[in-house]
């Protein structure tokens, strides 16, 4: 692309004639280049000689030196180049290496200082402009071989520092308009953009250069980047890829190759007036990316490289190869001669070229696999960088990573995924406490839970184990605390933020026996977030932030499964796995997890529950013995102790175990250092010498029996198995000194070979290979050893784990659902009762609706309750002790309407959460009451309160007469009825007497003044309660179907049961106990007028006259079979019950006999 100006508008010779001119005025301010004599003097000569004229030379142009001729030479070529073009109209025809040549000389040439090679540099860039280098120059490619190589050795003698970097700054721009901003960056080959590449990565990665050159030299790497990775959606895969084996196999236009010195110097300033040489790649310092190509003209040279190259091939895969090889490399942690500052440079470049280059990446098996390995492990390992622009740097380009090559990544993200939970999940001494502290008691009653929202807390590794969880032990991580965690949790919730993200995780991970349950994980984890911490209060900020961060996550993934519930997922690809067989994995993964358990408990319990469970010994046949079916599985298990795994195979009863445990490995033409590492990285070596010679045995007649090159008898491979063992400990144990040395290995082993001795190479060999690369026992896999043996452990599992499975479909959210509903409500109850961020409380709203809708979808009735529990226990109208005697509440006149104003209704009114939760949960239920089972509880309970309190609808209040018409429900009738105290008490018992009565005559008729702030909040309540319709569920309930409806009777008699019967008893025998007197207990005593008892019963009957009838006679023959216990108006509205009752049977029975007749 080229940059419009207003320079393109003038004749290209004026420009390049302007440009000699601004070039050599500069050169003539230098006292150097002053005299024009020293230029003029060579060509005089010349001049006399083509006129066959002898000239004598002066002696001072004879004492000239070698480098006043150079600069005569540098300056003719400007003049030549005038004379070259004075007469030529159109100078695009002449070849650009001509027009350019004194340029390129000049910003190569030693010779040259600071403004002189800033003013060639300028030139050039104005060339670029005008377009007099452009895509239709003559002798294009040529002139760019030669660019590229001028301003890779671009050479001045270094001045003032910010003069010099004037000039390393212009080299950015002319690199930028050669690659990025012309259309001549497609003509350039794959070895001029390395040279160019390597200058810019150079001065971005040269701490001893300004902070703003290198931060433009990096944004100037980005852009050439963002250019050049974007040819990959053009380029041909298999032809890029082919190319690339031909050019590794004989290259043909230079080599191609950037690399990393191995040792570092130290830095120091730009040398100084007198020195030489300063560049932009071969005179810095070794921390920096230098290009190695045998083929590029030396620092001394100054003579223009030859015109006509071989022309290059556009530059394709390789240059792109060999730069990401290159950016993968700096982030190589464990390598000291880079610094921070430099792999963060490379992190923000290598994260454009990913970014640029999208999915289309992991076309390319070259570029991807340097991505996989090692790229992916120097990432994960610099996540744990405590530089925080490091981490963050890390982390974005892993998310990029993982956004562009999921499918090629599953055990990578698993990995990822795994270490972020377990830095992210607190301590488990870390217990979550309730923000908001709630004093309700525990209700008494079976299915109605606490008030308080239940709390979440760490989970028992070996508990959830022995249930199937896949969390296998784990060495513990450093948590991470403040900005960390908030970026890490970032991190996670950007890499699961797809709608398909929770499904990918459950389809390919859960549903793998070889891979962790990260979908229940993670939800567990999220679950545990959205509750405080026991942090200090200077991260109460960053605690709300997380605390936000996982409920937000938790809500997305509720919304995602909603969509797909309403018919928004895609179809199940054909060419994936069966959905049948995942969901039998998933079965299978739990069996196995839960017998690993138990192994890992008592290995016996562990065996019988295996063979219960028909995971071992199902295969069994004439080839597969029943100890070769439990190898395969003991080998196969990843689950398993691998302490536990070596001492139990190794007894002596399992001999036949270990021999075909041993017998599973392949070690046909395999060393046999190979051979014991390959078996010892399965099971940790038991402590006793004769369980450790029994394996080494076995061990030895096995790998004998496949043919091992050199050795002679089957001790000789037992007395190798051992000293590998002991040579291993000798060279790696940093508690031995003194090492052994190969004479003494070899000294050791002398005539144990049938006789005879191991050939030197062969002995040399075995010491090398420990030496190099230890044998690491498992449960030794600690520190970086440990973590290059989990990456070799996941490279392998890689080529057997297949593609990463992606499709959001439904299939499987009713498994998911299941899995993780409690935990998932629990903690959105949790947050719309805690926070008070109105986004959060409408999220965590929308949360609740969706929740529900789910468990009407998959028929979940549980579900639904829980939804309702949690919502009820939001709204504060649940009451555990509602007043038997309604007190004198105020009645007030609002606008034609009676108002009672009472404490509900003013505690009520200015609670908005407890609105927002009673209009959410009776709106879920409205329409729903089907779905609904033990939740009646919490209903009905909300029912008798707003009763107590006048707030129900008039409907609701009204009871109905056996002969016709309604009245209302009294809320208040006589004064209670108690055994009158024994009269020998004196003062002591009168007093107690009046105390115990519990309201006295005197305030009987005492009713409150209501102030304007009480009828305006009861207002408000009357308003939410309008808003919540109970008339439309009221009637709702009528038309239940039988078992919901059952449900609902039983939640109606349960309550009233515990207002009649439960509190009679209660109460009796309360006064047995305080007046020491048996005439509670004969029947004399009776419960006060209870309103509450009688709106229970009305509404009991009022349903139950439809259906579920048992349920209401047994609570009515409990009531009129101790009638004198309870209150007359009680009594009689169950004879009236009973006589509904009677009349809707006997219709019933007359309907039938008609039909009959």
């Amino acid at each position: 692309m080229t940059l419009p100006t207003t320079g393109c508008q003038i004749s290209k010779k004026h420009v390049l004639l302007s440009e000699i001119l601004a070039v050599t005025s500069v050169m003539r301010k230098n006292s150097r280049w002053a005299s024009g004599a020293h230029t003029l003097t060579a060509r005089d000569s010349a001049l006399a000689r083509d006129l066959g004229l002898r000239r004598s030379t002066p002696s001072t142009v004879i004492q000239k030196n070698g480098r006043l001729s150079q600069e005569a030479d540098l300056m003719g070529g400007f003049q030549e180049l005038r004379r070259t073009i004075w007469d030529v109209d159109d100078i695009q025809g002449l070849p650009l290496p001509v027009l350019l040549g004194p340029f390129f000389a000049l910003i190569r040439s030693p010779l040259s200082n600071g403004p002189i090679t800033s003013a060639a540099l300028s030139a050039l860039h104005s060339f670029f402009v005008c377009n007099l280098i452009s895509g239709n120059s003559i002798s294009l490619e040529p002139a760019l071989v030669e660019l590229s190589s001028t301003v890779s050795h671009c050479k001045f003698e270094a001045s003032d520092s910010s003069g010099d970097e004037v000039v390393l700054l212009k080299i950015m721009t002319v690199i930028l308009d050669c690659i990025v901003t012309n259309s001549v960056g497609g003509f350039l080959g794959d070895v001029e953009i390395c040279e160019m590449l390597e200058t810019v990565l150079t001065t971005a990665c040269q701490m001893r250069l300004s902070e703003i050159l290198r931060r433009s030299a990096e944004s100037t790497m980005v852009s050439i980047v963002r250019t050049i990775f974007g040819r990959l959606h053009t380029l041909d895969p298999t032809a890029e890829e082919a190319r690339l084996l031909v050019n590794e196999e004989e290259p043909q236009h230079g080599e191609i190759s950037m690399s990393v010195p191995t040792s570092a110097t130290d830095t120091g300033d730009f040398p100084s007036q007198e020195s030489e040489g300063v560049t932009s790649a071969e005179q810095e310092d070794t921390t920096s990316v230098t290009l190695e190509d045998t083929e590029r003209s030396s620092a001394a040279e100054v003579e223009v490289p030859p015109e006509t190259p071989s022309t290059p091939r556009p530059y394709g895969l390789p240059a792109l190869l060999e730069l990401l090889r290159v950016l993968v490399n700096i982030l190589d942690p464990n390598d000291q001669v880079h610094t921070d500052s430099t792999r963060l440079t490379a992190l923000v470049i290598l994260n454009s070229a990913i970014e640029t280059s999208g999915t289309v990446i992991g076309d390319y098996p070259s570029l991807s696999s340097l991505i996989l390995d090692p790229g992916c492990k120097y990432l994960f390992q610099l996540a744990r960088s405590d530089h925080p622009s490091v981490l963050q740097a890390a982390l974005r380009t892993i998310t990029t990573v993982f956004q562009t090559m999921r499918i090629h990544l599953k055990l990578q993200q698993e990995l990822f995924l795994a270490f972020s939970i377990d830095r992210l999940a607190a301590p488990p001494q870390l217990k979550p406490i309730n923000s908001k502290k709630n004093n309700n008691p525990t209700s008494p009653r079976p299915g109605t839970p606490a008030i308080g929202t239940p709390i979440l807390g760490p989970v028992d590794t070996e508990l959830e184990l022995d249930k199937g969880s896949p969390v296998p032990s784990r060495p513990p991580v450093q948590p991470a605390r403040g900005d960390t965690r908030d970026l890490m949790l970032e991190t996670l919730s950007q890499l699961c933020r797809h709608p398909s993200s929770m499904v990918d995780l459950y389809v390919n991970y859960d549903c793998d026996i070889n891979c962790e349950n990260l979908f229940e994980r993670l939800i567990e984890f999220l679950t545990k977030g959205v509750y405080p911490w026991q942090y200090s209060s200077a991260f109460d900020a960053q605690q709300l932030h997380s605390q936000y961060l996982c409920l937000d996550l938790l809500l997305a993934f509720v919304d995602d499964m909603a969509a797909r519930a309403e018919g928004r997922s895609e179809s199940w690809p054909s060419d994936f796995l069966l959905t049948d067989s995942l969901m039998q994995d998933k079965s299978r993964k739990k069996l196995v997890l839960t017998g690993a358990a138990r192994f890992n408990s008592k290995p016996k319990s562990g065996i019988a529950f295996l063979e219960e469970n028909k995971l071992i010994y199902s295969d069994l046949s004439p080839d597969v013995s029943r100890a070769r079916s439990l190898a395969i599985f003991l080998k196969s298990c990843t689950r398993l102790d691998k302490r536990l795994l070596g001492d139990y195979i190794s007894k002596p009863d399992n001999l036949e175990l270990l021999k075909e445990f041993i017998g599973l490995f392949d070690f046909k033409d395999k060393p046999i250092a190979d051979a014991m590492r390959d078996m010892l990285e399965t099971f940790r070596l038991p402590g006793e010498s004769q369980q450790i010679a029994r394996i080494t045995e076995t061990f030895a007649s096995i790998y004998f029996a496949s043919g091992p090159a050199e050795i002679k008898t089957e001790d000789a491979v037992y007395v190798l198995a051992y000293s590998v063992i002991m040579l291993n400990t000798d060279l790696h144990n940093p508690q031995i000194r003194k090492r052994m040395a190969i004479e003494d290995y070899q000294r050791n082993l002398r005539g144990v070979n049938g006789g005879a001795n191991f050939s030197p190479e062969y002995l040399q060999n075995i010491y090398d290979s420990i030496r190099k690369r230890e044998i690491v026992m498992p449960e030794e896999h600690t520190g970086q050893l440990g973590f290059e043996y989990a990456w070799k452990e996941l490279l392998t599992r890689s080529r057997q784990s297949g593609p990463f499975l992606m499709c959001n479909s439904a299939l499987f959210d009713l498994d998911m659902f299941k899995t993780i509903w409690k935990p998932l409500i629990s903690a959105i109850a949790y947050a719309f009762i805690s926070f008070d961020d109105d986004y959060v409380i409408q999220r965590a709203i929308s949360g609740f609706r969706q929740c529900a809708t789910l468990a009407g979808h998959f028929h979940l009735p549980d579900v639904f309750d829980f939804v309702v529990v949690s919502l009820s226990q939001a709204t504060s109208l649940l009451s555990e002790n509602l007043p038997t005697q309604v007190p004198n509440y105020p009645v007030v006149e609002v606008e034609g309407q009676s108002v009672t104003v009472s404490s509900l209704s003013v505690k009520f009114g200015t609670n908005f959460k407890g609105q927002l939760a009673a209009v959410v949960l009776f709106n879920i239920v409205n329409g729903n009451g089907n779905a609904l089972r033990e939740g009646w509880t919490q209903i009905f309970e909300m029912f008798q309160n707003l009763f107590i309190h006048s707030l129900l609808p008039m409907r609701m209040l009204q009871m109905e007469d056996f002969l016709g018409g309604v009245t209302m429900i009294p809320l208040r009738g006589g004064q209670p009825s108690r055994p009158a105290p024994r009269s020998d008490g004196g003062l002591l018992s009168t007093l107690s007497s009046y105390l115990m009565t519990p309201y006295s005559a005197s305030s009987d008729h005492i009713v409150p003044e209501a102030t304007d702030s009480e009828v305006e909040s009861t207002m408000c309540t009357i308003d939410c309660i309008t808003s919540c319709r109970l008339d439309e569920l009221y009637a709702q309930t009528i038309q239940l179907d039988s078992e919901a409806l059952v449900a609902a009777i039983r939640a109606l008699e349960a309550l009233a049961h515990e207002r009649t019967i439960t509190k009679w008893k209660q109460e009796s025998d309360e006064l047995t106990t305080a007046f020491n007197t048996p005439s509670a207990g004969d029947g004399t005593f009776t419960l006060p007028y209870d309103p509450a008892s009688v709106f229970l019963l009305e509404t009991m009957v009022s349903i139950a006259c439809q259906t579920s009838r048992p349920i209401l006679f047994e609570h009515l023959s409990a009531l009129l079979s101790a009638s004198t216990h309870y209150s007359v108006l009680l009594i009689e509205r169950a004879v009236v019950a009973l006589l509904r009752l009677c009349l809707i049977l006997a219709q019933k029975e007359s309907h039938s006999s008609l039909h009959s007749s």
